[in-house]
């Protein structure tokens, strides 16, 4: 990625920072030095010309102690590297009392004036942080080093991009995260503003979490800013630290138009040999332009790389050459910086554009050298020469062992380290130690098997998880010295009767001279696939009998088997035996109009195909209806309630030559039928109208499908009537063609409700969407009633009430004695005393009632306000 960048000449930049007074832009590194022993050093940049300076600077250990730091370079007055701009470092050591997390930090009172995203800048303090931490488990650590300075210019409207060309001794992993800038007592400063906000195009300022590129678009405003983020450092899965940058961007205007650096490619290199590579630059202004570079590659001491400045006019180019050693191996990549800066001699404002590019150089160390695999026995022994870097303490921690049944033909592209999952190779042991060159594979004892050829691949493994590139692949397979099975076949179907196929291959590289004869097969048989508690079912004299015909007797329909041959000596006893063997067991799985096949076994050779036989009514033949490279078959298209059956013939091979090819065995036949188990689909609830008024909820569903819709018997409707309760059956609508449902109750109706659809043969499907409501109670009582017993309201009682589970009532004549009560939802009173049963004057009652409202969550109470009711008696009227 192109980044444009500015260096200003002084005269602008003095006359944006006329008001500035101290601090433009600083970070804190550390270093390990022994034990509990560190070495910090906080490097800042400031204003030259500020009245303020600090030959001393004051830090905070992070342990609850402070130091003063002297000033080091330029003879204790610090380095004028640019107009204005002064570079100070400072180097202080300190012993931590133990492992711990500290956050080193100096806070300094003052920044520059007249930074634009931070307001009253010349009175903000200026704080910077490293987090340190100690840890027995992780190790000690150093701190990234950051090649690329903290002081950066951009042009308005052009995008500009920082990268701090961050290294990390240590080789661990980096991530970077932007935060704001930080003031007195490390708090985030008031008002700031992260540098979006200033943009003219995507309002975006971001951070590449593994390239650390700083990219802000577009920048609208001219000024200086700051900006801060953390250089995180990860080791096996944890942060181990941090270095956090503050550093500072001024913005210009200008006619100028960057140089452009031609495009470099991240490489990888082995170790010892020299990377070489040209580097130019061309000017779109014909102007002259200075090329540099740095990074870690650089500043080694020794075996450093090279790269020359070069200047031009226009175009410009020069050599990066670097001498790899084994010392330099790691997994993190090495950065380094190319910059081209132009000298811009055109209208004020004059200024210099930079371009950058980065290129990563990965350093992976040389394969393992002259592997070789000699079979013994039922194993294999590897060997290899030593990795041929062993330079301490830069040296690989071991080696892994990687392991594949035939050869893949494997050459590394060229960052490829390790052995690729795509090969086919998967790793089966660690060997560590480098001085340790050789294993034996004995297939974690269970032995390896004849006729199979095993390649192998070594890699070396280092301390940082660096991988170096793979070995050269090494073949071989073991002597053919015992038996070799190679056929477990069903040849008869029955529960009781049933017969199969063994056959093995005779050992064809016996020592007769160790193992003198007569020689004896014994053959073994197991239920099931393993070869647990094996039987012996008979021997074999003669070392050119390898096939047998097992009747057992035999439940094949239901069983599979599995098989092993010994042979045997008078001499030794058991000399070896084959692999367990086990026959093809077919199983089958009905559905809907489709029988699905699978099949197990457990081989020690390869099967790479299987024939799928159904057999024929019509003409009493098996016939091939498919195949498959899996264990699995499915033959669809059937008719439901008709039985089909099946077997299966699997096809493999040895790797090695010599034994029979193909293999072929067969499954028992099992026969199946197909019936209809699918459930119907179901469209989701779509419309749901909820009158709650009228104590009524509508909803309809989304027809299904016309292929489900005909297997579509009913659909049953489910209700929960409270949060958490379980659903029941509310109703079942038994017209396939209705998709509309109103729930209706002045009880309630407030719960949650799914519907199902059930087929024919019972499948019911999966639910709708739920949909929830809730209650609106209702609960008012009259003011006036007459009890004259003309049957015109002569008893008190509710309005139509809605979802009330019960009420406390309580009537009082107007002296406060209680004339009625009842917590009937549906009371009535005929105006009578509760007590005497004595007819009730008229006048003017009083009440207090509270309801027991249901909703959704459970009964809640409400309290009615207080209020009367008034008794008249038409006989009072008519006496006075």
């Amino acid at each position: 990625m192109k980044k444009f960048l500015l260096i200003f000449l002084g005269a602008f930049f003095n006359s944006i920072c006329i008001y500035a007074t101290h601090n433009r832009a600083g970070e804190i590194t550390f270093r390990h030095l022994s034990g509990l022993n560190f070495e910090v050093t906080i490097v800042t940049y400031t204003k030259e010309s500020a009245p303020a300076d600090r030959p001393y600077l004051g830090i905070l250990w992070g342990d609850g102690t402070t130091d003063s730091l002297q000033r080091g370079n330029g003879g204790g007055n610090g380095e004028i590297i640019a107009p204005d701009i002064k570079k100070n470092i400072y180097i202080g050591t300190h012993i931590y009392p133990g492992t711990s997390t500290y956050l080193v930090n100096f806070e300094d009172p003052n920044r520059i004036g007249g930074v634009v995203n931070i307001p009253g800048s010349v009175n903000v303090p200026f704080y910077i942080e490293s987090k340190l931490i100690i840890s027995a488990a992780l190790g000690f650590n150093n701190s990234v080093i950051l090649y690329q300075p903290p002081i950066d210019d951009g042009v308005i409207n052009s995008p500009f991009i920082h990268n701090p060309n961050a290294y990390d001794p240590d080789g661990d992993s980096l991530s970077y995260e932007l935060i704001d800038c930080k003031g007195a007592g490390g708090l985030p400063i008031p008002g700031f503003q992260q540098l979006q906000v200033y943009t003219n195009c995507n309002h975006s300022c971001t951070i590449d979490a593994v390239t650390g590129d700083l990219i802000w678009d577009c920048p609208s405003t001219a000024g200086i800013f700051n900006v801060a983020f953390l250089v995180k450092e990860w080791r096996n899965g944890y942060q181990i630290g941090y270095v956090e940058r503050d550093m500072q961007i001024t913005i210009v205007p200008s006619m100028n138009q960057p140089p452009v650096i031609n495009t470099l490619a991240d490489i990888c290199v082995e170790a010892g040999t020299t990377v070489s590579f040209n580097v130019s630059a061309f000017d779109p202004d014909s102007n002259a332009i200075t090329l540099t570079a740095t990074g870690a590659p650089l500043s080694f001491n020794p075996d450093s790389a090279e790269f020359p400045p070069a200047t031009g006019v226009g175009t410009v180019s020069s050599t990066f050459t670097w001498q790899t050693t084994c010392k330099h191996i790691r997994k993190q990549p090495y950065t380094v910086t190319f910059k081209a800066i132009d000298n811009y001699t055109g209208p004020f404002p004059q200024v210099n554009l930079v371009d950058l590019q980065t290129v990563r150089i990965t350093v992976v160390a040389p394969s393992p050298k002259n592997p070789a695999a000699v079979p013994l026995g039922s194993s294999i022994k590897l060997n290899w020469d030593k990795e041929v870097c062993d330079l301490l303490p830069d040296s690989a921690m071991g080696y892994y062992i990687y392991r594949r049944n035939g050869f893949y033909g494997y050459t590394p592209a060229q960052c490829e380290t390790g052995v690729p999952a795509y090969t086919g190779y998967s790793k089966i042991a660690t060997v560590p130690g480098i001085n340790n060159t050789s294993f034996t594979d004995n297939n974690n004892g269970a032995g390896l098997v004849p006729g199979v050829d095993y390649c192998y691949m070594i890699v070396a493994y280092f301390k940082d998880g660096a991988l170096s590139y793979a070995s050269v692949e090494v073949c071989t397979h073991l002597k053919k010295d015992i038996p070799v099975i190679t056929n477990i076949s069903v040849d008869i179907t029955d529960v009781t009767n049933g017969k199969m196929y063994v056959a093995w291959s005779k050992p064809t590289e016996l020592d007769t001279i160790q193992f003198p004869g007569p020689y004896q097969y014994k053959l073994f048989r197991s239920t099931g696939f393993s070869g647990d508690n094996l039987n012996f079912v008979t021997s074999f004299n003669d070392l050119n009998d390898t096939t047998y015909f097992d009747s057992g007797p035999l439940n094949t329909l239901n069983n599979s088997y599995s098989y092993v041959v010994e042979l045997h000596n008078s001499a030794n006893g058991l000399i070896g035996k084959t692999q367990v063997a086990s026959s093809v067991f077919l199983s089958i799985s009905p559905t809907d109009h489709q029988l699905n096949l699978s099949w197990q076994m457990n081989v020690p050779w390869n099967n790479n195909k299987y024939i799928v036989y159904r057999y024929n009514t019509v003409t009493f033949l098996w016939d091939s209806i498919g195949f498959s490279t899996t264990t699995s078959f499915s033959d669809a298209g059937l008719v439901n309630g008709t039985q089909y059956c099946y077997y299966v013939m699997s096809v493999g091979s040895y790797s090695s030559p010599g034994f029979v090819d193909p293999i072929i065995n067969l499954s028992q036949q099992t026969c199946s039928t197909p019936y209809d188990n699918v459930p119907p689909c179901m469209g989701d609830l779509d419309t749901v109208n909820f009158d709650c008024g009228s104590a009524q909820v509508h909803f309809e569903w989304i027809k299904p499908n016309s292929s489900c819709a005909s297997d579509i018997d009913h659909y049953t409707i489910y209700y929960s009537p409270n949060d958490g309760a379980n659903y029941d059956i509310l109703t079942t609508i038994t017209d396939p063609g209705v998709t509309s449902y109103t729930f209706a109750s002045n009880e309630s109706i407030a719960g949650c409700f799914y519907i199902t659809a059930t087929d024919t043969n019972e499948n019911e499907s999966t639910h709708t969407n739920e949909i929830c409501v809730d209650n609106c109670p209702f609960y008012e009582l009259p003011n006036v009633f007459t009890p004259d017993g003309n049957g015109k309201n002569d008893e008190l009682h509710s309005f139509p009430w809605r979802f009330i589970k019960d009420i406390d009532l309580h009537i009082y004549n107007r002296w406060g004695q209680e004339v009625y009560s009842s917590t009937d939802r549906d009371f009535k009173w005929n105006g009578n005393e509760i007590k005497t049963g004595k007819p009730l004057p008229s006048g003017v009652y009083y009440y207090n009632c509270s309801v027991n409202e249901i909703y959704r969550s459970g009964i809640k109470q409400r309290a009615l306000k207080p209020g009367f009711v008034q008794l008249i008696r038409t006989t009072d009227i008519i006496s006075k």
